[in-house]
């Protein structure tokens, strides 16, 4: 029988959680773009309110979660835990597997958890206009209704590959008010010298950023707004780990492994940085990242200092890379085709305490029809890839015999993603080789930073 462990909302955690505290050392400086000198609070305002300034370099390990942002949070949260008894009996294993349920958010994943409070410190800071990128359209539709909520007006730059291949999710976020456009566009000079070099130019998450930050800086009512990879976002999006460790308690079980896909890390920090902790006082338990082959950073990527954007416009931030200017495959899962990662995942894999496996996308998709068949919800293409490597962890479960512990976090739901699916039944879904001479051109151009 499923078992759904539901926390009370007077139990709801009040404080996020902030992982710097307990890295193995510190955090690697931010780089100017320009200058590649460390950047100062000045010159991040133009980009973000200084409350997100704040957050991102702070090292207090808990920061209050303001009660207008817990408020909409409420309309969610907490978020269920699932034990996935029907899959656990699919596959014969011995595993106990759970998963983290944030597909019930309004959105359909877990992007509201940092929409939410990036849109409230904006608004108490009187921004008019918020810019952002989105890939699958996840962070887009999120921040489209956080900024609803908070009566913000919202521009997004959506890949133009997902622009095309997910029209529901464009319809999203603009019946939550956000006007909406595929990058490369003509809303910016960037995207306007890209288009005249390649009018069919698919975009990437590199070129989104670069057109959202053009468009942020050069408008003095707006700021950016990002959904993945600083450390305020990763930060933001504890709130489902520090529930999901609550819930375990109550399920009288430790996960022996804590599982999420990766793209630009915020899901995965979201899920595995409370147990960081745990590792840092001697508990056991691995930490598994699971990233796209046909873009895989954190298992092919150097680890040195990059521009964060395709245009050199964001900050430069040391981080495994793919190369700033480098162009992913057309994947369905667009939300995790992104040149680099967090710094914080990034200094943690590099550390050793966090692992990460690559997988292609058919057998994430076979995983997650396996999932959908068993346990009802259709994942996210994005979120079939923490599923191929749960299911994974538990067959080797079963062939060893070992009674282990899995918890995943179901990053989102896929009912906007069904043509993905459609291009699996029909066979029209293929596997992606690495691209290594594209990527070995695109590390050529890195910044030379002598640090």
């Amino acid at each position: 029988m499923e078992k759904q462990i539901i926390l009370k909302a007077s139990d709801a955690p009040t404080q996020w959680y902030n992982v710097i505290p307990d890295l193995p050392g510190p955090p690697t400086p931010v780089l100017h773009p320009a200058t590649l000198q460390p950047v100062t609070p000045d010159d991040l305002s133009p980009l973000f309110p200084m409350s997100i300034i704040g957050q991102e370099v702070s090292n207090e390990r808990w920061i209050d979660i303001p009660e207008e942002v817990r408020e909409v949070y409420a309309l969610w949260r907490p978020s269920p835990l699932v034990r996935a008894t029907r899959l656990e009996k699919v596959l014969d294993t011995p595993a106990h597997i759970y998963f983290k349920n944030e597909s019930v958010s309004p959105a359909g994943s877990h992007k509201p958890n940092t929409a939410v409070p990036q849109a409230y410190y904006n608004k108490m800071e009187g921004t008019k206009r918020i810019v952002t990128e989105t890939g699958a359209g996840q962070w887009g539709s999120a921040l489209s209704m956080a900024c609803n909520f908070f009566d913000i007006e919202l521009q997004v730059f959506m890949v133009k590959v997902s622009y095309q291949q997910k029209p529901y999710r464009r319809s999203l976020i603009q019946t939550w008010g956000a006007k909406v456009f595929a990058s490369p566009s003509d809303q910016t000079n960037y995207g306007r010298q890209l288009l005249e070099a390649d009018p069919d130019n698919p975009g990437s998450l590199g070129i989104a950023i670069s057109e959202a930050v053009e468009k942020a800086a050069t408008d003095p009512a707006a700021h950016y707004s990002l959904g993945s990879v600083l450390n305020h976002v990763c930060m933001h999006q504890t709130i489902l780990g520090l529930e999901a460790k609550k819930q375990m308690e109550i399920a009288g079980e430790y996960p022996d492994v804590v599982i999420g896909c990766v793209g630009g890390g915020s899901n995965f920090a979201g899920i595995s940085f409370p147990f960081v902790a745990d590792k840092a006082a001697g508990k056991k338990v691995r930490l598994l990242g699971a990233e796209p082959s046909s873009c895989p950073t954190l298992t092919k990527g150097p680890y040195t200092f990059d521009y964060g954007d395709t245009a050199k416009m964001a900050p430069v931030v040391k981080m495994h890379t793919l190369g700033h200017d480098f162009v992913p495959p057309g994947i369905h899962a667009g939300g995790l085709r992104y040149h680099g990662d967090s710094p914080l995942v990034c200094q943690l894999v590099d550390a050793g305490i966090i692992e990460a496996k690559a997988y292609p996308q058919t057998a994430c998709f076979e995983a997650a029809i396996t999932f959908a068949r068993s346990e009802g919800i259709v994942p996210a293409p994005e979120t079939s890839n923490a599923i191929r490597a749960a299911i994974d962890e538990a067959l080797d479960a079963k062939k060893t015999g070992e009674k282990k512990v899995i918890l995943f976090n179901f990053s989102g739901h896929g009912h906007f993603d069904m043509s993905a699916y459609d291009n699996y039944f029909s066979g029209k879904l293929v596997d992606f080789e690495y691209p290594e001479a594209k990527i070995k051109a695109a590390l050529a151009n890195l910044p030379k930073v002598d640090m």
